[in-house]
């Protein structure tokens, strides 16, 4: 079971981008203090990646103290006092980016992006049917 979601993209390093989409779901919330991380052998088997490269992150997020290493329980999610100032900005900067540059690439003017993207928030924020 992949807790991760990562879509591969040429011209990153596989590690920023596992690392990215690590960050991603502890800001969101999606991966929870306490809850069990992957361990090397599974986050590599999962993600179809390298283990060096799967070890490299956890390492890393360790570190970065996103994660912790329990002895007898394995790697964990790391108890965040509050959200780091601008993790949650440099993470959206990132999608941000991808989404201007396609937008460019297929022509789409700054105009409509904006009108798009009002759009889909105002979607989101009524949910279905037009409920809020």
């Amino acid at each position: 079971m992949t807790l991760l979601r990562v879509e591969f993209r040429p011209g990153q390093s596989i590690f920023e981008q596992v690392v990215f989409a690590a960050i991603k779901a502890f800001v969101s919330g999606e991966l929870q203090p306490g809850q069990p991380f992957p361990s090397v052998r599974a986050l590599a088997a999962d993600l179809k990646i390298h283990p060096n490269t799967a070890h490299k992150v956890v390492q890393h997020l360790i570190q970065e103290r996103w994660l912790e290493s329990r002895p007898g329980i394995g790697t964990v999610v790391a108890e965040q006092p509050d959200a780091r100032p601008g993790d949650r900005r440099r993470l959206l900067k990132q999608q941000v980016e991808q989404l201007v540059v396609e937008a460019k690439r297929v022509g789409v003017p700054l105009e409509d992006l904006i009108d798009t993207v009002q759009s889909q928030w105002r979607s989101l924020e009524t949910g279905p049917g037009g409920r809020k």
